[in-house]
């Protein structure tokens, strides 16, 4: 990969001969774990400006009709969080000459408090081409970070590090876009296509109004005005086309009685064998990838598939040797006369992949020029990296890229196409519910990752025996399945709520993931725990997540700060009473200068809220709500597991505790 500094620029096609398509990251990581920033995509015309509304993208408007632009979303590196969109060049409008690629933050912070901001290029077989560090970001709340531009035939990156102080405002304005932040909404010009504010929430038998957000219109000279939402926290990504969501709420049924099931349009109950759940759950889910464009283009445009015509096939015979090789899928999109081609390979239940079996379909791959190669599994990876180990003829011209998906992740874009973001048409809902219903049912195969794997026994029983090798290498192995499960923990959360949920990771974006994980195995070993922490859009907080594997415990917690310059006693009541419906076994503790204060559970404190308060008369700088409860023993799928253990664990938490800790901010605490 070439370095270059800002203000150069180079050539894609001189860096790659597949250049056509492209795959562009933004990251950066946070020493508190409290960085985000939200990412935006600008379609200019050869006067800087963008033709229209359409050429706006971020995260209530993420994709283009055309293909040309895909805002992926983020994902989990190694040590922090990155951003990814996806560009087929090949698809970009003729008047598009340039291409912006920008993030701004919102609440006050600023680029200056994140650290390792950089942008990387990555050409459709996901090889990374060019990358490009911003040093001296400062007080700026938005950044351009680089831009694609055309000169002549070809397509050229430069690398712009351009901040703004004044936000999305002020580097909107300069490409055409005005941000309107007027406290009540002004009428709309009468060739405008305003998206009206949602309702206001009801907290406390109370209507609160929402608090004012910036309107985006997008003008240009032959273009009338529209507005459309600036990026919001904590709510649901909308955009300007109609959308079909399905209700939360069934409704009520005609059956006689509650032991009539409903008809299904993928039958699970008589699947017996994992050949069968195999065989099925391939067909089941290529048949709605390919009649479902918004699915289909979501699973598989970072593996960088165009935006097309996608079409799906089955066990499908391929010569290789002297028996015909018969991978379980083969996924063909094509876009603009060019074809983009994958093979699958699937396992259910516990199954793992086989190496020597995916080694083979990438020969197979490389031989008939098909671009990847995905596997699927109950298996969750990490670092965007794959799940078996197989090596790659750096010889041959022609590059196969290898992925992984989870049947985890599967299920999420599911729920979130269907609960949150829509679709568009109901026919395709339909058909969403049905396959989540197939995927969640316990005979599918496909529930996740489900195994701490064969280390689990024998670590756990070093660590109550007392008898484990600080350096035994099997606690490494358990670490990297526990970040595994807090993986899946957020993606099975983040689907539910419709927001982005991601693990936090407080070490440099350059520090080594093994190594990371070797310490994180030694202090395993050492104390008997292992901890995570995530945190969810559209709440301020970290939760952290502790499984002692001594006491046979699960603690959730999260550390919330008191307001500044109310009195104690009232800021305790007032969180005491924003806890109204939390669970009576909730632990809460105020937390003062250097130390920790007076704490009790929610039961004992409601009749006595100054119990919290120090007896010195200290006011407490915040407090920290915890939940302990027993996990499971086994390494499998049973109600009993210690998957499912930690995974209700925080299910429990956040409902219970961090979903009502709305009505404490509303009323002057902030959430760090």
């Amino acid at each position: 990969m070439q370095e270059i500094s800002k203000g150069a620029n180079v050539s894609l096609t001189s860096l790659s001969e597949d250049a056509g398509a492209v795959v562009v990251g933004l990251g950066w990581t946070s020493a508190t774990g409290a960085g985000d920033a939200d990412v935006s995509v600008l379609l200019l015309d050869e006067n800087g400006k963008v033709r229209s509304e359409n050429d706006f993208y971020f995260y209530n408007n993420p994709a283009a009709a055309d293909g040309s632009v895909q805002l992926l979303g983020k994902t989990p590196t190694s040590n922090g969080d990155e951003d990814r969109i996806s560009v087929d060049l090949t698809a970009v409008p003729e008047d598009v000459t340039r291409i912006v690629v920008a993030a701004s933050q919102y609440g006050g912070a600023r680029f200056g408090d994140l650290d390792d901001l950089r942008m990387t290029v990555s050409d459709r077989s996901g090889e990374p081409l060019v990358g490009y560090s911003i040093e001296d970001a400062g007080v700026e709340t938005a950044f351009i970070f680089g831009e694609l531009y055309r000169r002549g035939e070809e397509w050229k990156f430069r690398a712009v590090g351009q901040g703004y102080e004044t936000g999305l405002t002020g580097l909107a304005t300069d490409f055409g876009v005005d941000v309107l932040e007027d406290t009540e909404p002004a009428a709309a010009p009468a060739a405008a296509a305003t998206v009206p504010l949602p309702p206001p929430r009801e907290e406390d038998g109370a209507a609160v109004e929402p608090a004012p957000e910036p309107t985006v219109t997008a003008t240009a000279a032959a273009a009338a005005s529209a507005t459309v939402p600036a990026q919001t926290r904590g709510r649901a990504p909308r955009t300007t086309r109609k959308k079909v969501t399905l209700p939360k709420v069934a409704k009520k049924s005609l059956a006689e009685n509650d032991s009539w099931r409903t008809a299904r349009l993928f039958p699970v109950p008589s699947l017996k064998s994992d050949k069968e759940r195999e065989v099925r759950a391939t067909s089941v889910l290529l048949s709605v990838m390919a009649q479902v464009p918004e699915l289909g283009r979501r699973l598989t445009a970072g593996f960088g598939a165009p935006a097309g015509r996608m079409q799906t096939f089955t066990e499908v015979p391929l010569p290789h040797g002297d028996t015909p090789k018969r991978p379980d899928g083969v996924i063909r999109v094509e876009r603009a006369g060019k074809l983009w081609t994958a093979l699958v390979e699937t396992k259910t239940h516990g199954n793992p992949l086989k190496d020597e079996q995916v080694q083979q379909y990438m020969d197979i791959a490389a031989r008939r020029g098909y671009e990847a190669v995905i596997t699927l599994s109950n298996d969750v990876a990490l670092d965007g990296s794959p799940v078996v180990d197989v090596k790659i003829d750096g010889r041959r011209k022609h590059k196969v890229s290898l992925w992984h998906l989870s049947w985890a992740e599967v299920a999420h874009q599911a729920q979130m196409l269907i609960r949150h973001e829509g679709v568009d048409n109901a026919a395709h809902a339909w058909l969403l519910q049905e396959l989540l219903e197939y995927l969640q049912h316990e005979n599918s195969g496909c529930h996740g990752f489900q195994n701490m794997g064969p280390a689990w026994v024998p670590v756990r029983k070093g660590i109550e025996d007392e008898t484990i090798s600080p350096d035994d290498e099997r606690a490494v192995d358990v670490v990297e399945s526990w970040e595994r499960l807090i993986r899946q923990v957020c993606l099975r959360l983040g689907g539910e709520l419709g927001q982005k949920a991601l693990p936090v990771q407080r070490t440099r974006r350059d520090s080594d993931p093994r190594a990371r994980r070797v310490a994180a195995g030694s202090a395993l070993c050492a104390d008997g725990r292992l901890s995570a922490e995530l945190r969810i859009d559209g709440t301020g907080s970290v939760i952290a997540v502790t499984a002692d594997l001594r006491t046979g415990k699960v603690r959730t917690s999260v550390d919330i700060p008191a307001p500044e310059g109310s009195y104690p006693l009232a800021t305790v009541k007032r969180l005491l009473r924003a806890l109204a419906e939390a669970p009576a076994d909730l632990h809460v503790q105020s937390l003062v200068e250097g130390g920790n204060g007076p704490r009790g559970t929610l039961e004992r404190l409601r009749p006595e809220p100054g119990d919290l308060l120090p007896k010195d008369g200290t006011a407490p700088t915040g407090f920290r709500l915890a939940l302990i409860k027993g996990m499971g023993n086994t390494r499998g799928n049973t109600e009993s597991g210690f998957i499912r253990g930690v995974d209700a664990a925080v299910d429990r938490f956040y409902h219970g505790v961090v979903a009502h800790l709305g009505a404490f901010e509303a009323r002057g605490g902030r959430r760090g």
